[in-house]
C-alpha cells in the first residue's frame, strides 16, 4: 500500500518553499561575499554536514545567509534541519511563525537549562542537520549583548557535541555581522547591502576527540565534562575572533 502524504511531508514541503523563497529574495536584494577558512567543500561533502555552528550572532535576519549556500544544501536543511529558538522569538505573532516553519524541527527553549533544552537534544539524530548560534543571544551595535555584557559562547553546544557519536562534518559559519542590514530592535531591513560570511568545515569525530569528549557513561558535571565544556567554549570564541570577516 502506498504511503500517504503525512504531516512530516507537509512540514518538509513548507520548509523547502520558505527556504527557497528566502534564498531567492536574498539574491535579488543583497550581494554575498563568502570565503573559506581552509579548503572549500565539494558537492558530496556538503551532504555530510551534521552540525552548523553560526558565530557572531547579530541579527534575526541571519537566514539571509541562505543566499550564500548551495541549493543542494538548502534542500538538505529543508528535509532534516533542527534548531533551538528562543521562546521570546517563536512566541512573536508573525516572526515566530516564520522561524517555526523555517526547518522541519524547531524547538522553543527558555534561557534556562530546563526541560526545553532536553527536548531539543532529543531531536538530534544522525539523520538531522543541527543548527545553533551558541552565543545564545544577539550582539548589539556596541559589541555587547542587550544587558551590556561581552558576547561569550555558552556551554550548551558541548551537550550537543557530546551526543553526536555518528560520522559527519561540522560547518562553522563565521558571520561578518548584519547590523548594517538590520540591528536588533530596528524596523524594516536595509536593502541592496553586502553580507560577508566565512565558512570552515572540520570532521565531527576528529573535533570531538580534539576537545576531549567525556567517555561514555561519564556524569554530566564531573571533571571530564567541565574540561570538555570549557575547551569547546574557548575554542569557539577563538575561532569566532580569528575567522569572522570584517563588516562591509
Amino acid at each position: 500500500m502506498a504511503r500517504g502524504f503525512g504531516a512530516t511531508d507537509l512540514r518538509t514541503l513548507i520548509s523547502a518553499m520558505l527556504l527557497s523563497t528566502v534564498k531567492i529574495l536574498a539574491h535579488l536584494f543583497y550581494r554575498f561575499e563568502p570565503g573559506w577558512v581552509g579548503m572549500p567543500l565539494n558537492a558530496m561533502q556538503w551532504q555530510q554536514i551534521r552540525l552548523v555552528v553560526v558565530l557572531n550572532h547579530t541579527s534575526l535576519f541571519e537566514p539571509l545567509y541562505a543566499g550564500a549556500l548551495p541549493w543542494r544544501f538548502v534542500w538538505a536543511l529543508a528535509k532534516g534541519a533542527t534548531f533551538p529558538a528562543a521562546d521570546i522569538t517563536v512566541n512573536r505573532p508573525l516572526l515566530g511563525k516564520f522561524f517555526r516553519f523555517l526547518a522541519p524541527s524547531v524547538v522553543s527553549i527558555t534561557r534556562n537549562r530546563d526541560g526545553t533544552w532536553t527536548e531539543f537534544l532529543k531531536t538530534c539524530s544522525p539523520d538531522s542537520v543541527i543548527m545553533i548560534a551558541p552565543e545564545g543571544r544577539m550582539k548589539r551595535p556596541d559589541g555587547l549583548d542587550k544587558n551590556g555584557q561581552p558576547m561569550t559562547v555558552r556551554g550548551g553546544i558541548a551537550d550537543i557535541l557530546a551526543g553526536m557519536t555518528w560520522d559527519g562534518m561540522i560547518l562553522f559559519a563565521y558571520s561578518g555581522g548584519l547590523h548594517h542590514i538590520h540591528a536588533p530592535g530596528q524596523g524594516f531591513p536595509r536593502l541592496f547591502q553586502t553580507a560577508r560570511i566565512n565558512f570552515e568545515a572540520v570532521d565531527l569525530q576528529e573535533y570531538r576527540r580534539l576537545m576531549g569528549v567525556p567517555p561514555e557513561g561519564a556524569s554530566n558535571g564531573d571533571e571530564p565534562w567541565r574540561h570538555f565544556r570549557k575547551r569547546v567554549v574557548s575554542d569557539l570564541e577563538q575561532r569566532r575572533d580569528q575567522n569572522c570577516p570584517p563588516p562591509p
